[in-house]
């Protein structure tokens, strides 16, 4: 439906630091150059039905109101829907952004288009082209949806195949992906191991790279140790968070609680969030 955005009424406040984060403004220059392409989601107040509650889109709301638009074309979610409106939006990660760049300049999209709509140097959309280059197929499997910085791609360049997996395999097990853990990987790393030009992290003796092998060696062999131990732990978070999720799929209740008890809302969010991301 096309609806006035006067008539959209959100269900959280984007607090300062969103509306200066990086991700806003990609969200503003997309939306400047191509328009909005995945519509804002809202469901009709029950009071009033000339009033819609925003379930999904609230910093492309706040950028069309911001230019000045006043209306917006919306998927509106029926009362008994199970409508999970957080559960469908996720962050997309680099690797898929790297596809769906190269995908673009192969069906004609002009390099300096990319750059406008993502908000980013032009140099930046080049240098995503080659992101995986040197990167093994297997890694970049493990990797495709989890959000790795760039220059932590780049540090995984430095190995070999297969010290790339098991590398990759503990980022994963531990779930951190940045720079200086890669860093930290590559520096244990034996020198056999290592793509041909790549230097040792300097002023390390021998014997204290064999140490920091023989720790990482060891701390993969604990984190997969307390892989298996946890599991009954985990199930329990997945089944409490599942039941949280299921309440927030449903449009009536999520109304109430914004209506009604907002900071329990809040709560109920940050941890289908955090499950998400995770």
């Amino acid at each position: 439906m096309r609806i006035a955005i006067s008539d959209i009424l959100p269900l959280r406040q984007l607090l300062p630091a969103v509306v200066k984060s990086v991700k806003y403004a990609q969200i503003a220059a997309s939306i400047a150059e191509v328009g909005i392409i995945e519509p804002p989601v809202v469901v009709r107040d029950k009071v009033d039905p000339d009033r819609f509650h925003l379930l999904d889109g609230h910093i492309r709301i706040d950028v069309l109101a911001k230019r000045g638009d006043t209306e917006v074309v919306c998927l509106v979610a029926m009362d008994d829907e199970a409508f999970t409106y957080n559960k469908r939006v996720s962050r997309i990660a680099i690797i898929q952004e790297h596809k769906m760049i190269l995908k673009a300049i192969e069906k004609g999209v002009p390099e300096e288009r990319l750059a406008r709509a993502l908000n980013v140097n032009i140099s930046s959309i080049r240098h995503k082209k080659s992101l995986l280059d040197g990167i093994c197929p297997e890694a970049i499997e493990l990797l495709k949806d989890k959000h790795v910085p760039i220059n932590t791609l780049s540090e995984l360049k430095k190995l070999k195949s297969v010290r790339q997996l098991a590398a990759v395999e503990l980022m994963i097990a531990m779930n951190k992906y940045t720079i200086s853990y890669a860093r930290s990987l590559v520096a244990a790393t034996p020198e056999a191991q290592l793509v041909r030009g790549t230097k040792s992290v300097r002023g390390l003796s021998d014997q204290q790279i064999e140490l920091m092998e023989n720790e990482s060696a060891n701390l993969d062999r604990e984190f997969r140790t307390i892989e298996q131990d946890y599991g009954t732990d985990h199930l329990d978070l997945v089944l409490a968070t599942g039941y949280v999720t299921r309440l927030l799929g449903n449009a009536r209740i999520v109304r109430h609680l914004a209506q009604f008890y907002p900071d329990i809302f809040s709560e109920f969010q940050k941890l289908t969030e955090l499950q998400k991301a995770a």
